[in-house]
């Protein structure tokens, strides 16, 4: 099996991660960001449509 990841970015202090989207909320849903503590919809930290379009496949 192959492992999907999905790539983040945060708008207000410009880190970028990679998670597993099945480990992540709604795409809907608020995220923080772990280095600034930013608190948006999970769909603002994608960094391409792709990535969001990964994580609506596992919702």
């Amino acid at each position: 099996m192959v492992e999907a990841f999905v790539r983040l970015l945060c708008p207000e202090c410009g880190k970028d991660w990679q998670d597993e989207p099945s480990s992540l909320p709604g795409h809907r849903n608020n995220s923080t960001c772990s280095a600034c503590g930013a608190t948006r919809r999970l769909a603002e930290f994608m960094r391409t449509e792709r990535d969001l379009n990964t994580v609506k496949q596992f919702e």
